[in-house]
């Protein structure tokens, strides 16, 4: 039941907001990971980075698509529980982990079973259109899964569209460019370096400069 009303809410509702109200334009689209195992690496100004990027997918795709976004968060009530992993299809991690546990076990689960994950490395939506600094699960998971590509993606725009703790959506102009994978480089350091300079070359296609 939950994947037919993913389905539903994705073509039926979501996709054409999109389209109506943003219009995105998505840049080297033939780039997009459509089969796992795969990590999407994105910078986030807005909860429209995680609807927008999965609805870039096919419908009969996003059952392997999940975002990986912060229990405390998305767990908090029941509603938001229910719709954020029967709909959006979360896997909801615990920020810091707890009593020792590794915070990354069910997203190394849903890469072993094949899925696409969705991360967000600097870890909470910021201010719109700057980046923050990346935080190093997302090397750490490339570290224990270093067969998997890792596909970094800029999206421009989405922080004016639907900014943090607003609930009214603004046309704005809005674009996305998607770059080549990087697999893990044997250190956490400079995986880090490498990912954070694709990112700031793809963010420069699109003329922004997001650490000014």
């Amino acid at each position: 039941m939950s994947g037919i009303l993913r389905t539903i809410f994705f073509a039926a509702v979501l996709r054409p907001v999109l389209t109506i109200v943003l219009g995105a334009n998505v840049r080297r689209r033939d780039l997009l990971p459509h089969k796992g195992p795969a990590i999407i690496v994105a910078n986030h100004n807005s909860h429209l980075d995680t609807l927008t990027i999965m609805a870039m997918f096919r419908l009969k795709e996003l059952a392997h698509l999940h975002p990986v976004a912060a229990a405390d968060y998305f767990m908090r009530s029941k509603p938001m529980a229910w719709f954020a992993t029967n709909i959006i299809g979360i896997i909801p991690v615990e920020r810091g982990g707890q009593g020792g546990r590794n915070p990354l076990e069910a997203c190394e689960r849903a890469l072993d079973r094949g899925d696409i994950l969705i991360l967000f490395p600097e870890g909470s939506r910021g201010e719109p259109e700057k980046l923050s600094q990346f935080k190093k699960g997302i090397a750490h998971l490339a570290r224990g899964r270093p067969q998997t590509p890792v596909h970094p993606l800029f999206m421009h725009g989405f922080g004016k569209a639907l900014p943090k703790d607003s609930f009214l959506l603004v046309p704005f102009n809005c674009d996305i460019a998607v770059g080549e994978p990087l697999y893990w480089n044997g250190a956490v350091d400079a995986f880090m370096e490498a990912l954070q300079s694709r990112m700031a070359e793809l963010a420069a296609t699109l003329h922004v400069a997001p650490w000014d």
